[in-house]
């Protein structure tokens, strides 16, 4: 019988043992030395040497001497090769994108910010797409993936929604395929609910709930680090269920969605500002500044934003019983300026018995960067398995392929 692993010859342990050790080198962030790897493996240290030895060779991982804490034998650090994999990460926003690239260990680099006017989806995601190339071709075999958020729901095979942009139905993953490199497509709060999971407030949380609000609210589930996608790939749409009683339409085609109330759009509402699809994230900015300053009409904007939020979160907590709840963008801000607010009506629509001991309301400790690293993790997920070191060591012409079955 097999181990519990699935390795059934020795070649396939040794694999199954080098991921062992990138994913660790991964999730420390790369700031444990080869002992404290090797020790929560349980790797004698004969292995651990072998195996460190050949992910250095494949340009994998490099050590770096350790921080000398006392006298004793000198120890290093395993941590990314600086010829190794990397993820390119696109934030794509109503209005702007974002292009990072995140190293093993979860280091992120951003290396382009740009605008871009409300338009075709082809034309903008065309433009979009020959910026991922261009970092890509500079990067060279490198690049191990791209990863996308992107700010609506995607479907299976790519097809994206953007309601605030009146986009529908778009192939969004064959517009930004960049030669054969994998394109990962997923939405922007689910994506900052894994890096909060992976690097953030929700980190060892075994079941963990995490709202991101802009022009609206979305968010994510997430279990043991994962976040739940639903059959389709688009659960975590919290921000269309009818919580609050709003009564209007909202973009996505719905009545009465819950992030009518909440976001950007709702303080525009409050204080009459108008509402123009996909802008107005600076004028909510001022909308808190002003309350803040006493303004009446803009604090009074933001208490029924903030309640709208409160009453929101309850109904999501009585029913998938998280332990904790972080929210990250104007989620966070509200519970900055209208924290007592938010707990008010959080805790009036908690059931009775979750009141004494209510799932804390905690603001993402990732901020703006979240939805890039979660797009990051993304990419890394699907490349520490067996094929995905295969194919990059094939893609090095100087180093031996593990065999994989």
């Amino acid at each position: 019988m097999p181990p519990e692993n699935g390795a059934r010859t020795s070649g396939e342990l040794r694999v199954h043992n080098l991921l062992r050790v990138l994913r660790a080198v991964h999730d420390g962030e790369a700031g444990r030395t080869r002992s404290e790897l090797t020790h929560a493996l349980g790797l004698a240290r004969g292995t651990a040497t072998v195996l460190v030895g050949e992910l250095t060779n494949s340009r994998l991982i490099r050590e770096e001497p350790a921080p000398q804490r006392a006298r004793g034998r000198p120890t290093r650090v395993p941590g990314p090769h600086p010829e190794g994999p990397v993820a390119l990460a696109v934030d794509f926003r109503e209005d702007s994108w974002s292009i990072a690239t995140g190293e093993l260990g979860g280091r992120l680099t951003i290396r382009e910010t740009r605008s871009h006017p409300p338009g075709p989806p082809g034309v903008v995601l065309r433009e979009l797409a020959e910026a991922v190339h261009r970092h890509a071709a500079h990067l060279g075999s490198r690049t191990v993936g791209v990863g996308v958020a992107v700010p609506g729901p995607v479907r299976a095979g790519g097809l994206l929604d953007v309601p605030h942009l009146g986009w529908r139905d778009i192939a969004a993953t064959a517009h930004l395929q960049t030669g054969s490199l994998t394109v990962l497509l997923n939405n922007d709060a689910t994506l900052a609910g894994l890096a909060e999971a992976r690097r953030g407030a929700l980190r060892g949380a075994d079941v963990g709930l995490h709202l991101h609000v802009d022009f609206d609210v979305g968010g994510t589930l997430v279990v043991a680090g994962r976040p739940l996608t639903g059959a389709s790939g688009t659960s975590g749409e919290f921000g269309h269920m009818p919580l609050t009683g709003a009564t209007g339409t909202c973009a996505c085609g719905a009545t009465g969605c819950w992030g009518l109330d909440v976001g950007a759009n709702a303080l525009l509402r409050h204080t009459g500002g108008r509402v123009t699809p996909g802008e107005g994230r600076e004028e909510a900015r001022r909308i808190l500044a002003e309350a803040a300053a006493g303004r009446p009409r803009s604090a009074t904007a933001l208490r029924h934003v903030a309640q709208a939020l409160g009453t929101g979160i309850s109904a999501l907590v009585n029913a998938h019983d998280p332990r904790l709840v972080t929210l990250s963008g104007l989620g966070a801000d509200l519970r900055t300026h209208a924290g007592e607010t938010v707990r008010a009506a959080y805790l009036d629509g908690l059931m009775a018995f979750r009141r004494d001991r209510p799932p804390e309301l905690i603001a993402s400790t990732l901020g703006a960067q979240a939805p890039l690293i979660g797009a990051t993790e993304s990419v890394f997920d699907a490349f520490l398995t067996p094929r995905g070191i295969h194919a990059w060591q094939q893609s090095n012409a100087d180093v031996h392929p593990m065999q994989v079955s």
